[in-house]
């Protein structure tokens, strides 16, 4: 979903999963749906470890802990701390449809793969890397009390620990921090700058 970025402050989901693969994100199964509808793809977020053979939630998985299973779509946990490696395994974009799907705007880590951040990122998510230090104390800060908040401020480029004051910066490539700062995708950025590509192919 196309969202201005700008500061985002909200409780999050911890996920201390390392190396969470894209078929953790999204099993393969679904790779074969054409829809583009965000909440199926969104419903589908980490399925098979949301629930059992039967479909039923597994109680003791975060996700369907009380304090953390109130989707983003409702306001809350906008965001996702997850653990080391994050989207590894296959470079199927569906597992950013999830992701965007579910509500998530941002996901926080110590490092991603690669071809799963830029993912991300066309998808209207924003993947912020923090040093394994912050992402520990993020982590620590979530189990105390899950109603901690985090602010990520996109302008500034700095995640910040609300409960402890802790503020990292985040590197973003600056033509990707255009396009969310003002909600385009790559087709918008072009139809954007249609006047500049037409003078410049008439002076060519």
């Amino acid at each position: 979903m196309k969202q201005k970025f700008d500061i985002i402050q909200s409780t999050c989901i911890p996920i201390a999963i390392d190396n969470n693969n894209t078929d953790n994100i999204i099993p393969a199964r679904y790779l074969a749906f054409t829809t583009r509808d965000p909440k199926f793809y969104g419903d589908a977020f980490m399925h098979d470890l949301r629930y059992d053979a039967d479909n039923r939630p597994v109680a003791d998985f975060v996700m369907n802990r009380p304090e953390f299973s109130e989707a983003p779509r409702q306001g809350v946990h906008e965001i996702i701390v997850g653990g080391k490696n994050w989207g590894s395994g296959s470079s199927r974009e569906h597992a950013a449809w999830a992701i965007a799907g579910y509500g998530v705007r941002v996901v926080i880590s110590s490092s991603f793969a690669d071809i799963h951040r830029n993912n991300l990122l066309n998808n209207f998510v924003l993947p912020v890397v923090v040093s394994e230090a912050m992402q520990q104390e993020l982590f620590d800060t979530i189990a105390r009390d899950p109603q901690a908040e985090v602010r990520v401020d996109v302008p500034q480029q700095t995640v910040t620990n609300l409960a402890t004051g802790r503020t990292e910066h985040f590197e973003l490539n600056g033509y990707k921090k255009y396009c969310l700062v003002n909600a385009l995708d790559d087709i918008d950025f072009l139809l954007e700058n249609t006047d500049k590509i037409e003078a410049w192919e008439a002076n060519d």
